[in-house]
C-alpha cells in the first residue's frame, strides 16, 4: 500500500486518509474516492490530498479483518461483520473465557498491521460482552501476511467461552461464640447473589459448631445431593490441618490446595469428594468485592479444572486490594444514586447534503422525524427536554407543537454543531447532573434505548460518561455528567461531544444498543433506506 498526498487529479480511486470537509460537502475518512469527487473536490479548491492506495497483492482493510477472524478457531463466540478494518468477537453466553495466549502473541508478532486483543485469561464474561477484536490499522495490508496469520491458527483454538452451569450447592456455616446471625445471613445472601449469575443455586444450608467432626459430617451428607459444597468458616483457616481442611480428609475427600497467592483471600482451601469440588471459602467472601474465591468459583462453575498448580500460578495480578468491586451481578446491589437527567435534542443543522429540503422534516410514518425524536426523548423520563433550533427554525418548532419541550434557538447554527450543543448545555437547570445528548435525524433510537443509558447513567452515580454503541463501535446519542459542561463551552466548529470524551479522561460506560446508534441520514438514499420520506422545502 501507497500513502501520502497526491495531486487531485491523481486521487481517483484511492482512499480517503483523513475527513475533509469541503464545498459544504463532508468526506468521510476511508472513502474511496470517484471520478465525480474529484470534479467536485477540484471545484471546491482542493489542489492535493492525502491517500492511500492498495498495490497488487493488497488486501483492504475488513476483508483482512475478516478473513483472520474466519481463520480463528473459536466456541461459543460470534463474529461480528467488519466495519473500518475492525471484527469484534462477542460472547454467546456468559462464562470463563479461555486463551491460547503464545498464539495471539505469534499472531501480534506477524506485523504491526495486524492486532488481535482479547480480556484477560481466565476472565468472566457476559452474555453479548466483546471478548475480542481484530484490527487493521492501515488501510490495507499485504496479503502474504494475512497469509502467516491464517497459517498460525490453523490447527489451534485460539479462545473459548466456557459457558456457566447450573449447580446444586450446599453450604455450610460454621459458628462460634460471639457471631451474630446478621452476619450469617447476610453471607447467605450474599453467597446467592454470587451464584444467581449461573443460575445456580443453595438447595441447604447447614450451620455447625466451629469443630471439624460436625463440620465433616455436614460437608458429607451435602455433597451426596449437590454438585459443590462451600464451607465459610467462623475463624479463618490458620494452619494446613485447621478444621476446613481436617473436615475435607475426614469426609473422605482430599484437600487440592490449601492457601494460594491471591489477596485478599489467602486462605481459601479447595478439595474434593468423589469428584465434586469442596470449597473452603476465606473470610472475605463474605463481601461482594472481587477476592480470591471469585477466581475459583468461576472455574469451577464453568467446568474447569482447578489444580494445585494452577492456583499457585495466580500471584502475578493476585494483589486484588486497590481495586473497586466488579460490577457483576453476583453483587449485592445497592440503590442507584438518585440523579437528575435532563435530554439536549440537537434540530439546528441545515440538512447541506440534502440538496435542499429539511431532513428533520421528513415523514416516518404519518410524523416529521423530528417530533418522533423530541417524542422519544419526553417519554424516556427526562426532565426538561431541550430541544435546540436554528436552521427553518419557524418551521421546525411548528412540529413541535404540543410537545413538552423547551426551545432554544441557536442563532450560530450555521457555524456547526458545537454551538448548538453549547446553547443546549447552557439551557439546562443548575441542578441537572448528566445532559442526554440526541441528534435529530437518528431514526432508529427508541425510547427503551435512552432508558437503558439513563439507568447506566444513575449506576455510575451520574460521574461517568455513557455512550451508545453498535457492534462495540461508538455511536449516538451520549450522556454528558455535569463535571464536563465546562468543557462543552470551549467548543468551537462542527466538533460534537466526542471530542469532549477523549479529551477529559472521564469514565465511560458503553451500552450497546443496536443498529440506531450508527443510523443518521445525512444523504437522501440513507433517509429513504431507513423509511423516511423527504418534504420539499
Amino acid at each position: 500500500m501507497k500513502f501520502g498526498t497526491v495531486p487531485i487529479d491523481q486521487a481517483e480511486g484511492a482512499v480517503l486518509a483523513h475527513s475533509l470537509m469541503a464545498g459544504g460537502k463532508r468526506f468521510r475518512k476511508a472513502y474511496l474516492l470517484e471520478a465525480e469527487d474529484i470534479v467536485f473536490l477540484k471545484e471546491a479548491g482542493i489542489g492535493e490530498l492525502v491517500v492511500a492506495r492498495l498495490e497488487p497483492g493488497d488486501l483492504g482493510e475488513d476483508p483482512a479483518a475478516a478473513r483472520i477472524a474466519k481463520a480463528l478457531t473459536i466456541r461459543n463466540i460470534e463474529v461480528k461483520p467488519a466495519a473500518t478494518g475492525r471484527v469484534n468477537l462477542h460472547a454467546r453466553e456468559a462464562g470463563v473465557f479461555t486463551v491460547d495466549k503464545a498464539l495471539v502473541d505469534a499472531m501480534n508478532a506477524v506485523d504491526p498491521a495486524i492486532t488481535l486483543a482479547t480480556v484477560a485469561d481466565f476472565a468472566e464474561v457476559q452474555q453479548g460482552q466483546m471478548v475480542a477484536t481484530v484490527k487493521i490499522i492501515p488501510f490495507a495490508v499485504a496479503g502474504d501476511l494475512v497469509d502467516k496469520v491464517v497459517t498460525l491458527c490453523t490447527g489451534r483454538e485460539a479462545f473459548a467461552v466456557e459457558p456457566f452451569r447450573a449447580l446444586r450447592i450446599g453450604v455450610v456455616q460454621t459458628v462460634l461464640p460471639g457471631i451474630k446471625e446478621s452476619v450469617l445471613n447476610k453471607t447467605t445472601e450474599t453467597t446467592r447473589e454470587r451464584f444467581a449469575r449461573s443460575q445456580s443455586e443453595i438447595t441447604e444450608e447447614r450451620r455447625t459448631p466451629h469443630e471439624t467432626a460436625p463440620v465433616a459430617e455436614a460437608v458429607g451428607a451435602l455433597i451426596r445431593d449437590n454438585d459443590m459444597v462451600v464451607v465459610f468458616g467462623a475463624s479463618a483457616m490458620c494452619d494446613f490441618e485447621d478444621v476446613i481442611p481436617a473436615a475435607i480428609a475426614q469426609a473422605g475427600g482430599k484437600v487440592i490446595r490449601a492457601g494460594m497467592p491471591v489477596d485478599p483471600g489467602n486462605l481459601l482451601v479447595i478439595g474434593d469428594i468423589d469428584g465434586k469440588p469442596v470449597i473452603g471459602a476465606p473470610g472475605c467472601a463474605r463481601s461482594p468485592k472481587e477476592n480470591s474465591f471469585d477466581w475459583v468459583l468461576d472455574r469451577v462453575i464453568a467446568g474447569l479444572p482447578v489444580s494445585s498448580m494452577d492456583i499457585a500460578g495466580m500471584g502475578v495480578g493476585g494483589l486484588l486490594m486497590e481495586i473497586p468491586t466488579r460490577p457483576q451481578p453476583r453483587e449485592v446491589r445497592e440503590k442507584p444514586v438518585p440523579v437528575q437527567v435532563a435530554a439536549v435534542v440537537l434540530a439546528a443543522g441545515r440538512s447541506s447534503r440534502m440538496g435542499g429540503p429539511n431532513k428533520l422534516m421528513a415523514l416516518f410514518g404519518d410524523q416529521p422525524l423530528i417530533r418522533r425524536a423530541a417524542e422519544r426523548a419526553i417519554a424516556s423520563h427526562v426532565a426538561p427536554t431541550v430541544v435546540v433550533t436554528g436552521h427553518q427554525a419557524e418551521r421546525v418548532e411548528a412540529a413541535l407543537a404540543g410537545l413538552r419541550v423547551r426551545i432554544v434557538r441557536n442563532p450560530d447554527f450555521a457555524t456547526g454543531l458545537a454551538s448548538s450543543l453549547k446553547a443546549g448545555i447552557a439551557a439546562l437547570p443548575a441542578e441537572i447532573d448528566g445532559a442526554l445528548i440526541v441528534l435529530g435525524d437518528m431514526p432508529g433510537i427508541t425510547t427503551n434505548d435512552l432508558e437503558r443509558m439513563v439507568e447506566a447513567f444513575r449506576v455510575s452515580g451520574g460521574k461517568s460518561v455513557v455512550r451508545a454503541t453498535y457492534d462495540g463501535q461508538r455511536g449516538n446519542p451520549v450522556i454528558l455528567p455535569r463535571s464536563v459542561f465546562p468543557a462543552v463551552a470551549s467548543l468551537q466548529g462542527d466538533t460534537g461531544a466526542r471530542h469532549i470524551v477523549e479529551a477529559e479522561g472521564v469514565r465511560i460506560v458503553d451500552v450497546e444498543i443496536g443498529a440506531g446508534a450508527a443510523l443518521d441520514v445525512d444523504t437522501r438514499e440513507a433517509l429513504e433506506n431507513a423509511g423516511g420520506v423527504l418534504q420539499e422545502g
